[in-house]
């Protein structure tokens, strides 16, 4: 069973919500925890695990052969991205930096000028505690394609899995709704979706569970620190019953899950009472 938890909003408690998930369910299952916010990773250290290099992960990018360049500026015209610069008779220049990897400019060029070379854009970590195994992904500082690196570090878990052969496998997804969250959601059977009683968090929700329905993965809410405002948590109740969407579980806005992360230690060994609280939305989301 894949799960992916999401929210839109970065700052709503996903990461939280997805190690205690993690936690409670290894206390009966194998599980495997995968931290797909590859820009800013940190559920190794809300488990306070210790990671280590298990790949790094390559992109491919042209690399140009100008002794066969004829100057004819195609593969510039091919470029969506401005990775390649181009002035009438003169070599084109290649910005790294700014390519994704398409290769469209070898493809376009008619001379055999460009070949195919690779540059390093992340890494993938793992480690172990609580039970619970992590696969980490990590952007390299700079790189942008932070799609790609969570999109290998999904496969890479599938390759990890066949040893550790989990039957529970939790995605943690990053903010927002472009190519890294869609790269975590695919393929999964459930998305819990992590919002707050703010307007701006509740617009996210919204964006992001469209993605939900459009890939046609079932769903349920958590909200985080529904008693902060009123108000608002009563527009998220509202959303959710014209949706027809369960609410998974209230979470209090309390100090204990502050000592969580100071004490990179989960809620749910902070505090007891809480296991009842996940326990409860892993017996709403299983699914027959």
């Amino acid at each position: 069973m894949k799960i992916a938890i999401t929210g839109g909003k970065g700052g709503v408690g996903k990461s939280i919500v997805a190690t205690s998930l993690a936690v409670e369910f290894a206390s009966k299952n194998r599980t495997i925890l995968i931290d797909a916010d590859a820009e800013c990773p940190n559920d190794h250290l809300l488990l306070s695990v210790k990671r280590k290099k298990y790949a790094t992960i390559y992109q491919s990018i042209p690399k140009f052969d100008y002794s066969k360049c004829k100057k004819c500026g195609r593969c510039a015209l091919a470029c969506k991205k401005e990775a390649i610069v181009w002035v009438k008779g003169k070599f084109p220049a290649f910005v790294k930096d700014a390519c994704i990897g398409c290769l469209a400019c070898q493809a376009a060029c008619p001379y055999g000028a460009i070949r195919e070379t690779k540059k390093e854009i992340g890494k993938i970590y793992t480690g172990k505690n609580y039970n619970v195994n992590l696969v980490s992904s990590e952007l390299k500082l700079g790189e942008l394609a932070s799609g790609e690196v969570v999109a290998e570090v999904r496969k890479r878990s599938d390759e990890i899995n066949k040893k550790v052969k989990a039957n529970i496998m939790i995605i943690d997804s990053s903010p927002g709704i472009g190519c890294p969250v869609i790269a975590s959601l695919v393929g999964t059977d459930y998305i819990v979706a992590v919002t707050e009683p703010t307007p701006s968090a509740l617009f996210d929700l919204k964006r992001v569970l469209y993605l939900a329905n459009h890939f046609r993965i079932k769903h349920g809410i958590v909200v985080n620190k529904f008693d902060l405002t009123k108000k608002f948590y009563r527009e998220i109740e509202k959303f959710a019953k014209e949706k027809k969407i369960p609410i998974l579980s209230r979470i209090p806005y309390r100090k204990d899950f502050v000592t969580s992360v100071i004490k990179m230690k989960p809620v749910v060994k902070i505090n007891p009472k809480y296991k009842k609280m996940f326990k409860e939305i892993i017996d709403k989301i299983n699914i027959k």
